[in-house]
């Protein structure tokens, strides 16, 4: 018979080191076998946002959605909570010097297991989509280098589009204020537009004001999606005008579009196809933004032709979003756009927050195939 001690040292005390470490490592392997799935867009395309995260997202919907208020709001709000209270304590063990190897190893390993917690929640239920073929594939566009005279055309047609808009839009602009209209007429849009192509279909309505909108105004966000709530938050705080596109932006995420240009293609198919002249106009209106950027990076000259061919009343609502961004600029505003952009960077969008802007090449490979915005 081996003698205890031997027994302790090499039969019980590895297993309980293996037990102990189970869990990280099972986390560790999960996360690697995730990362390596998102290598593969077409497997991505027909197992993920084909076949799972349709089920996910409007399982989410359906748990959350008649919720009245937004439950992700309140999760991050928690979190943070948490986080402030855990990192206090740390400090208080700081001064006490009551920290010591062991312990920090402690805390790393909580850390490092947390992160993958995050990392796994975060792709299973909505992230794998950044890795996906996406929208180019599915309407059989295709994306090309922006030249300047199919940018004109486009930006013509929209500067068309908008002025036609601009009367009928501000009669219908008023009953946005009522979050129930907004948020209705954003789901009739995508209902409207499901009837020429279902992959814009949206079933399981989840769309909410964002408990933060007053905050969001000085941290730059509109709107955004919540992928562990599965819920569409709306900044309505912002001007009533651009409220409309941003809906349907989000919507356009909780239906798999998570690079931004994309949810913005999806936004702007949406809101067009609207029988609102508000939503229409709310999405000629950014893309007239979004391609401006592009008009004046190419030529200034163009640029301000443009600028002096839309209404008078268009021209007044650039100058009052304008205006308003100004009121709520900050420097924190400057360190999260920089965060934000480099997270968008880490997921499969190298332009950063100038992403958004990049609808336009997809506005134009629609407009060169179909000859119509």
């Amino acid at each position: 018979m081996a003698p205890s001690h031997l027994i302790l040292k090499q039969i019980i005390l590895p297993a309980m080191l293996k037990r102990k470490h189970f869990g990280f490592l099972s986390l560790a392997i999960l996360a690697i076998l995730i990362k390596i799935f998102s290598l593969f867009p077409e497997a991505v395309e027909r197992y993920y946002s084909d076949g799972f995260y349709p089920i996910i997202s409007q399982t989410q919907r359906i748990l959350i959605g008649w919720i009245p208020f937004s439950m992700g709001d309140i999760l991050y709000f928690a979190t943070a909570l948490y986080l402030l209270l855990k990192t206090i304590a740390f400090i208080k063990r700081m001064i006490r010097k009551e920290i010591n190897r062991s312990y920090l190893l402690h805390v790393g390993k909580k850390i490092l297991t947390a992160a993958l917690v995050v990392y796994i929640l975060f792709n299973v239920l909505w992230g794998l989509n950044y890795n996906r073929v996406g929208i180019a594939k599915q309407l059989e566009l295709t994306r090309q280098e922006v030249l300047s005279d199919d940018l004109m055309n486009v930006m013509q047609q929209i500067v068309y589009r908008i002025n036609a808009l601009d009367s009928l839009a501000r009669i219908n602009r008023l009953p946005l204020t009522r979050k129930r209209n907004l948020f209705e007429g954003s789901v009739f849009s995508y209902q409207t537009l499901a009837e020429k192509n279902s992959l814009f279909t949206y079933s399981r309505v989840s769309v909410k004001p964002s408990l933060y909108s007053y905050l969001g105004n000085y941290m730059g966000f509109t709107g955004y999606y919540n992928p562990f709530s599965g819920e569409a938050q709306v900044n309505t705080t912002v001007p009533v005008f651009i409220q409309p596109f941003t809906t349907c932006h989000e919507i356009g995420h909780q239906l798999g579009y998570a690079k931004e240009s994309e949810a913005n293609f999806a936004g702007y198919l949406s809101a067009s196809s609207s029988t609102n002249p508000a939503f229409r106009y709310s999405a000629y209106f950014d893309l007239y933004l979004y391609g401006r950027r592009y008009v004046y990076l190419l030529d200034t000259i163009k640029g301000k032709q443009l600028d002096n061919q839309l209404n008078p009343g268009i021209r007044k609502d650039i100058r009052d979003l304008r205006e308003f961004v100004n009121r709520h600029a900050n420097p924190i505003e400057k360190i999260i756009d920089l965060l934000y952009s480099q997270f968008l960077k880490a997921n499969e969008q190298p332009s950063g927050r100038v992403s958004y802007s990049e609808v336009i090449v997809w506005v134009i490979a629609y407009y060169k195939k179909y000859g119509r915005l």
